[in-house]
């Protein structure tokens, strides 16, 4: 005899749904947009690219093998001798050095000293608030304007520099920052590193607030140290914000164009210039004014910083970083 439970558990199986793999084909469905959809919902980005993007980088590419009369008008086709020209600019050394030092001393000073900060600023402490809050006024403030602001600070006669540190004893007469080959460099770059902590210190902020507890309390449990816990539980874990704060800031230490030529404009020549004035003084301040060189030069900054980039994407292994 068939029993009701022999009768029952057929139908019981039959009617739980689809079969798994009707299942996995209803799902594989859900979300799904269809070709020329997708399309609609990406023409605005990719519009966006191409116009602010591409088409730009065409048409410096273009400029930068086109020969240009001192007025701008188009005399005809320079071929490569555009990019011949930068290379053997007898300046382009003192240039190439220049940029080297702005981007490696600024963005080293800024990942070092903004960890430390970040450090502190996750601490609980009264005010803390207050002190987040002042860390993002040099972010918000115009770069021309902090810029600016710096020129009167370093002022030879009247700056806030000198008078502070000739109350003080520590030296006995003015100092010309901006215009002393001494002090140039390292004057601009306190500028650059002022003007880079805030977005540092709040990405390491971010990492650090990431960064599970009770880890940190089971190794404390276990008696390391706090120099222990930093460096082998707080540091690799902080490798993801290290990661992209140091490409980011690469970037726009590399491209900082307000600081130097705001704080640099007086002094004539390239002697403390980076490739990035080095391009607008190619265009609008050398005797040349040629166009073509710095349109050159600018597709030569854009190769030296995305070969930057990838050899430290490389070297760090920013795939497994980033996982």
């Amino acid at each position: 005899m068939t029993t009701t439970d022999d009768v029952s558990a057929p139908s019981a199986r039959s009617t739980t749904g689809a079969p798994p793999a009707r299942r996995r084909r209803r799902r594989s469905g859900v979300g799904q947009v269809s070709g020329p959809i997708a399309l609609l919902w990406l023409a605005p980005a990719v519009a966006l690219i191409v116009g602010v993007v591409m088409f730009p980088a065409v048409m410096l590419f273009r400029a930068s093998r086109s020969e240009y009369s001192i007025t701008g008008l188009y005399r005809g086709s320079a071929g490569w001798d555009n990019y011949a020209k930068v290379l053997s600019y007898p300046d382009l050394p003192v240039v190439l050095k220049n940029t080297v030092v702005w981007v490696f001393v600024v963005v080293g000073l800024t990942i070092v000293i903004s960890l430390a900060l970040a450090q502190l600023l996750v601490k609980d402490f009264p005010g803390r608030r207050y002190v987040r809050w002042a860390v993002i006024v040099p972010w918000a403030a115009s770069l021309v304007i902090t810029s600016q602001l710096f020129v009167l600070l370093y002022d030879y006669n009247y700056g806030l520099v000198n008078h502070v540190l000739t109350t003080l004893n520590i030296i006995d007469t003015p100092i010309s920052f901006l215009g002393d080959d001494r002090f140039t460099m390292a004057s601009m770059i306190v500028v650059g590193v002022f003007v880079s902590l805030p977005f540092t210190i709040f990405v390491f902020i971010a990492g650090l607030n990431a960064i599970p507890e009770d880890v940190m309390e089971a190794a404390e449990v276990d008696g390391a140290s706090p120099w222990q816990r930093w460096r082998q539980i707080t540091l690799p874990l902080l490798r993801p914000a290290l990661l992209i704060a140091t490409v980011l800031n690469t970037i726009y230490v590399f491209n900082s164009f307000p600081i130097i030529y705001t704080l640099n404009d007086r002094n004539p020549g390239f002697t403390h210039d980076t490739l990035i004035t080095f391009m607008y003084k190619l265009a609008f301040k050398s005797q040349e004014k040629d166009i073509g060189m710095s349109a050159a030069t600018g597709i030569i900054n854009v190769l030296v910083i995305l070969v930057v980039v990838l050899v430290y994407l490389k070297v760090v292994n920013w795939r497994e970083e980033t996982k």
